[in-house]
C-alpha cells in the first residue's frame, strides 16, 4: 500500500498506536489537579503545599522517563528487539492508569507517576528506533513526521476530551438489574487505561520487529554517550548536539505553561484563550511536521534546522514583550497566539528534522541508544521548562521568555558550528521541487 510522505505502513500503525495512548496519558495533565484538589486525596504532605505536590506530580514522569531513556534505548539495541519493550510500557501505563482509580493519597499518585514514567522510559526511545528502523534514507523524514504529527493529535485531544468526561460525570451505569455509580474522574482514569489497552493491541497485532543485528558491542548499557566529537574534528558529537538544541527548543516551548494565572492577568484575557495559546504551537506540529519532515528528505536536514532554529528565537522573545505592546488586550491575546502558533512552526522545523539527521548518523541497529539522546532532551527540556519559567518570573513578565530566546540563540551557534548533513541532498534548497515518481 502507497501511503503520502513515503510513509511505512507499519509506521503509520505505530503513529495510531502512539496517537490512542497519549489521548489517555494527557488526559492525566488535566484531570491530576483537579483529583488533588477534592476531598479524595488525603493523608501527609510532609510539610509540602498542595500545589507543590500538584506541580512535582506532573513534572515527575518527565525527571523519571527522560534520564532512563539512553539506557532502554541501548537495551533495545542490544537484544535487536524493540516490539517487547513498548509492550511492556503500555501495560505499565494501562495498570497505573486505571490504579489511579484506587489512590487515596498524594504519595499514592507520585508513586503511580514514577511508575508511568518507568513506562515511558521504555515506549519513547523505542517507538522512534522503531520509526527509524523502518524507515529509509529516502524517506525518514517523512516518517519521522508522520509519527509526531499523529503522537501530538492524541496530546492535544487529551485534555480537550478529558475536561468534558470529568465534568459530565457521575455515571450512572445499568449493570446486572442494578445501576453503579462512577465518578467523572473515575471515568477518566479507565478511560486512559482502556486508550493505552488498545494502543497494546494495535502494537501486538501490526508490528513486527524489524530484522536487525543486536548489538551486543556496545558495551554496558550503564555506559554514557559521548559528547565529544569521535575523531575531534568538531566540538561536540554531532548527536548530542542535535539534542541540545532539542533541549533549547522544549525549554522554549515550556516556560509558557506554568504562566497561565500571569498570562490571563496581563493580557485581561479569560483561561479558554490561555488554552488556546498554549494549543497553538501543537496546532502549528500537526499541520506541518510531516509535510517538513518529506520536505527534508529531497532538501536535506540541517537547512530546516538551522531555519526553525532561528525562528525560535524571535518568536519566543515576543511573547515576553506582548503585554507592553499599545494594541488593547483583545489584540494583545490574538498576538500570543500568534506568536505561539509560529513558535510551533518553528518547532516543527527542528525536532522531526532532528530525529531524521540523527537517524541518519546512527549505525544499523543502534536506533534506540542514538534517538534517545534527542528524546531524552526533548523530555527534560520540557520538565526544566516550567520550573525555570516559575523561578524567572520573580525578575520580570518579560525574563523567562527572554532567557529561552538566548538559549534557542546558542542553538543557532551549535547548528551552524558542530551539525553537519550526513547525506547528499537529492534537489537543491530553495528551488520548486520536480516531479518525481516515488
Amino acid at each position: 500500500m502507497k501511503l503520502p510522505f513515503g510513509v511505512n505502513p507499519q509506521v503509520l500503525a505505530l503513529a495510531l498506536a502512539r496517537m490512542a495512548e497519549s489521548v489517555g496519558n494527557s488526559f492525566l495533565i488535566v484531570v491530576l489537579p483537579l483529583f488533588i484538589a477534592t476531598d479524595f486525596i488525603t493523608g501527609e504532605t510532609f510539610g509540602l503545599t498542595e500545589l507543590f505536590i500538584t506541580g512535582l506530580v506532573l513534572s515527575i514522569f518527565g525527571f523519571v522517563n527522560s534520564p532512563l531513556q539512553p539506557f532502554t534505548g541501548r537495551l533495545s539495541d542490544r537484544t535487536g528487539r524493540r516490539k517487547i519493550y513498548v509492550l511492556f510500557g503500555l501495560t505499565l501505563i494501562a495498570v497505573a492508569s486505571f490504579a489511579y482509580s484506587l489512590a487515596s493519597s498524594y504519595w499514592h499518585l507520585i508513586g503511580l507517576r514514577v511508575l508511568q514514567g518507568i513506562a515511558g522510559a521504555f515506549i519513547i526511545p523505542t517507538t522512534v528506533a522503531l520509526v527509524n528502523d523502518l524507515a529509509t534514507d529516502e524517506n525518514r523524514g517523512g516518517n519521522m513526521g508522520t509519527y509526531n504529527t499523529f503522537r501530538l493529535i492524541g496530546f492535544g485531544v487529551g485534555p480537550v476530551a478529558a475536561g468534558l468526561v470529568v465534568a459530565a460525570g457521575p455515571y450512572a451505569i445499568p449493570l446486572g438489574g442494578t445501576t453503579v455509580t462512577m465518578t467523572g474522574f473515575d471515568a477518566a482514569f479507565y478511560f486512559a487505561a482502556s486508550t493505552a489497552t488498545l494502543a497494546f493491541l494495535m502494537v501486538f497485532a501490526m508490528i513486527n520487529d524489524p530484522d536487525i543485528e543486536p548489538q551486543r558491542d556496545q558495551g554496558s548499557i550503564l555506559d554514557g554517550f559521548p559528547i565529544r566529537h569521535r575523531t575531534g574534528d568538531q566540538l561536540l558529537d554531532p548527536v548530542f548536539a542535535l539534542g541540545l538544541v532539542s533541549f533549547f527548543m522544549a525549554i522554549g516551548i515550556a516556560v509558557f505553561a506554568t504562566l497561565g494565572d500571569l498570562v490571563n492577568t496581563t493580557l485581561n484575557q479569560g483561561p479558554e484563550m490561555f488554552g488556546l495559546q498554549f494549543a497553538a504551537f501543537v496546532l502549528a506540529q500537526i499541520a506541518l511536521q510531516a509535510p517538513i519532515g518529506r520536505a527534508t528528505d529531497f532538501y536535506g536536514r540541517r537547512t530546516f534546522i538551522l531555519i526553525g532554529t532561528v525562528c525560535l528565537v524571535p518568536t519566543t522573545l515576543i511573547q515576553g514583550f506582548i503585554p507592553v505592546l499599545p494594541v488593547g488586550s483583545v489584540a494583545d491575546s490574538w498576538l500570543m497566539f500568534l506568536a505561539r502558533f509560529l513558535q510551533g512552526v518553528a518547532g516543527a522545523m527542528v525536532f522531526a528534522p532532528a530525529l531524521a539527521l540523527a537517524g541518519d548518523i546512527a549505525r544499523e541497529g543502534s536506533s534506540g541508544s542514538t534517538l534517545a539522546v534527542l528524546t531524552m532532551a526533548f523530555g527534560f527540556g520540557v520538565a526544566v521548562g516550567p520550573l525555570l519559567s516559575g523561578w524567572l518570573i520573580a525578575w520580570g513578565f518579560a525574563v523567562p521568555f527572554v532567557f529561552a530566546a538566548a538559549l534557542a540563540a546558542v542553538g543557532v551557534i551549535v547548528v551552524l558550528t558542530q551539525i553537519e548533513e550526513v547525506n547528499q541532498p537529492r534537489r537543491t534548497f530553495p528551488l520548486v521541487p520536480q516531479t518525481r515518481a516515488d
